[in-house]
């Protein structure tokens, strides 16, 4: 029984509250109400914006059981004391059950009401003015128990405006209506008589919109015009002030100065303009006060942080205004970013790829060089190691050599002994002296060529590739190497091909890499029976633009398990082998680009195959 009677007394409590309050619980807090009068029409740029910083303060104040009401009185547009009678029954009427915690009056005109009509409507009200500026005039609409937050562009604002646009300025053109009101502008002529005592002042506020237009199309230099608010064309047709505003500048010929931060970007190219957004917040801060506790008569009037230098960019350049003629901390709107402001992110990641790919290249660039480095000095130790073997495998051949010298070194002691008996008889035979020294050049030629060849074999050249003929080549390899195989018993067999065969290559490199395999072939067949004493040279053309060369040999061939090593540096198979000659043979041939292989026949012994890639066509 106690909760229904506690039930009860709830909601009969809300019906006495009827519509002015939201029914909440019994311990819950009291609505809060504001409301919001201003003197022009709620759907204007302008004051939506005064009206939506209202609200931001009154969401930041944290409390959320305020409402906000807003009225447009609209009284520019709708003038006469019978349209005030007319909004005082309807606000009357409309707010009988919904008080009124805190009033903020936007505008003079809305001041100019309260001062007639509060009584009537909101006699117990607090009243918070904004959108108001600092004059005697306007504190004297004042009511008790009353504050302000001012908010006003000075005429001094506008000609400090004007002169930063115009720097050679002789005359301004005034523009709309609010120019005639003294709460507004204030004694604006003697504000500009004492800037600039020679200024040519051309009042065109009390001059309908179409006369404007035409005045304005054809100003001389050195003039700027200056506005305020305009509502109608003065005949008869009413305009929102940027519209009205956007006529006039369709037609001017000089910088427009505005007044509002809801004109930057439509026509004016700046000023120092009125925030309404901020005017607004300020405006919502003191009525929260007011809400919270504080007395309206505690809070001294003041003035707000609502009027800022502001540019229009594009204007600027329009005009061909210097920036640094602007006043001290003006802000410039609509500035086209450059190239590194617009695309700053797209510009950095396409430099950091650039960077990466030039560090890229740079460290390719350097392991090329280290390798070309490695090559060369890789060439160099080869040749090294390859002159140490042809000198290893000439020390080998000395006993031929020394055989095959001998021969015409003891064919030319013999004649020349000759010759000398023959000189010695009274009559020598001419004949015969002349037979003999041929015979002795013949024999000399055959040793120098001897020592020739081998100064040849030994002689270390830097490495230097040419074209070559692959069968000249390799046939001057079994030349050399005759003697050698006469000591050893061992035929020496070369069969070239009869197509010219031509490879690039270091001859002497070459050379060697053949050299070594058919001393290795003759060694395979030295101590085996006379028919297979015999190592056979082949060159020829394969498939794919590749010169073969073949060494062949009648020895006991390779073990299968061993074939795949016998190219390994110091592999041998005999007792006194030191397991280089295949090694460096195998290295050439690779650093030609060409391959090396071996095979065993099934008839008995190995061959060797070398494949070098062709010489390009000439």
């Amino acid at each position: 029984m106690r909760v229904i009677r506690g039930l009860a007394r709830i909601l009969i409590a809300c019906l006495f509250a009827g519509l002015s309050r939201e029914c909440v619980a019994a311990d819950g807090p009291q609505q809060r109400s504001v409301l919001v009068l201003e003197e022009a029409d709620f759907r204007s740029p302008f004051y939506s914006e005064i009206f939506a910083g209202i609200r931001t303060a009154a969401k930041q104040n944290g409390k959320s059981n305020t409402v906000i009401y807003g009225e447009s009185l609209d009284l520019a547009r709708f003038p006469g004391p019978d349209y005030e009678l007319s909004l005082v029954g309807h606000l009357k009427t409309k707010y009988a059950q919904r008080p009124i915690d805190v009033i903020v009056s936007i505008g003079v005109a809305s001041a100019k009401f309260l001062q007639k009509r509060k009584q009537d409507i909101w006699p117990a009200a607090p009243v918070v003015y904004g959108f108001v500026p600092d004059l005697p005039e306007t504190r004297a609409l004042f009511l008790p128990d009353t504050t302000a937050v001012f908010a006003r562009v000075r005429p001094t604002h506008l000609l400090t405006a004007a002169r930063a646009i115009v720097p050679d300025l002789t005359r301004v053109v005034l523009v709309g209506e609010a120019w005639k009101n003294p709460l507004v502008y204030g004694h604006w002529k003697q504000d500009f008589a004492a800037a600039m005592p020679d200024l040519e002042v051309i009042d065109l506020s009390g001059a309908v919109l179409r006369e404007v237009r035409s005045r304005v199309a054809s100003l001389p230099d050195r003039s700027a015009i200056l506005t305020s608010a305009m509502y109608s064309d003065g005949e008869g047709t009413y305009y929102a002030p940027a519209s009205a505003l956007a006529r006039v500048a369709e037609s001017a010929n000089r910088p427009i100065i505005i007044t509002s931060d809801t004109f930057l970007g439509r026509s004016g190219v700046g000023g120092f303009l009125l925030l309404p957004e901020i005017i607004g917040r300020e405006a919502g801060e003191v009525a929260m006060r007011i809400l919270d506790g504080e007395a309206p008569s505690s809070i001294a009037p003041f003035s707000g942080d609502n009027v800022r230098p502001i540019f229009d960019w594009r204007q600027l350049k329009r005009w061909n205004v210097d920036e640094a003629n602007l006043p001290p901390g003006s802000e410039v709107r609509f500035r086209q970013p450059t190239f590194w402001e617009q695309y700053y992110w797209h510009s950095a990641i396409i430099a950091g790829v650039v960077l990466v790919q030039a560090l890229m290249i740079t460290i390719l660039l350097r392991e090329r060089r280290l390798r070309f480095m490695a090559e060369v000095e890789a060439r160099q130790r080869m040749s090294e190691l390859a002159h140490m073997n042809r000198r290893a495998t000439a020390g080998e051949m000395s006993v031929s050599l020394a055989h095959e010298l001998n021969q015409p070194l003891a064919a030319i002691l013999i004649n020349a002994e000759t010759a000398q008996q023959i000189l010695q008889s009274p009559a020598p035979d001419l004949g015969e002296i002349r037979d003999i020294l041929n015979h002795i050049r013949r024999d000399d030629q055959r040793a120098a060529e001897v020592i020739g060849r081998l100064r040849s074999f030994l002689k270390r050249d830097p490495t230097e590739r040419s074209e070559l003929d692959l069968n000249a080549t390799v046939g001057e390899v079994f030349r050399f190497l005759s003697v050698q195989a006469l000591t050893h018993d061992v035929e020496l067999v070369m069969q070239p091909s009869s197509a010219d065969i031509r490879v690039k290559g270091d001859k002497i490199q070459l050379q060697q890499a053949i050299l070594n395999l058919v001393v290795n072939g003759m060694e395979a067949v030295a101590h085996l029976p006379d028919e297979r004493r015999r190592v056979v040279g082949r060159t020829s053309l394969t498939e794919g633009n590749l010169a073969l060369v073949s060494i062949a040999d009648k020895g006991d061939g390779i073990l299968a398990e061993k074939v795949a090593e016998i190219f390994k540096p110091f592999f041998t198979t005999k007792a006194q082998g030191m397991g280089i000659g295949l090694s460096i043979a195998h290295t050439i041939v690779q650093a030609h680009g060409g391959r090396i292989w071996a095979e065993n026949v099934p008839s008995g012994g190995v061959v060797f195959h070398v494949s070098l890639p062709l010489a390009a066509p000439r």
